[in-house]
């Protein structure tokens, strides 16, 4: 198994979590939303600052996916396996 094998395992599970999660919650679309948002947000903020840390992320339609279903951790993770 290669690393990017397991990365994407590891988000495929995170995915099934959020969505149980959202399932359970009482205020679904309001708790989607603001994950979303954060996601995004975060993903924007890396984006703009990246010459400044020196962890670029692509902006390519896993990453925007990921960041928009995850949210932060999502993008705080990506920050992380760039450094690695």
């Amino acid at each position: 198994m290669t690393a990017d094998m397991v990365f994407v395992a590891a988000c495929a599970a995170a995915v099934l979590a959020m969505f149980i999660y959202y399932k359970k919650s009482r205020r679904r679309i309001a708790r989607f939303l603001t994950g979303t948002l954060t996601g995004l947000a975060a993903l924007f903020i890396v984006q703009r600052c990246a010459p400044l840390v020196g962890a670029e992320i692509p902006l390519n339609a896993f990453n925007l996916c990921g960041s928009a279903v995850l949210g932060v951790p999502f993008v705080l993770c990506m920050v992380i396996l760039r450094f690695i």
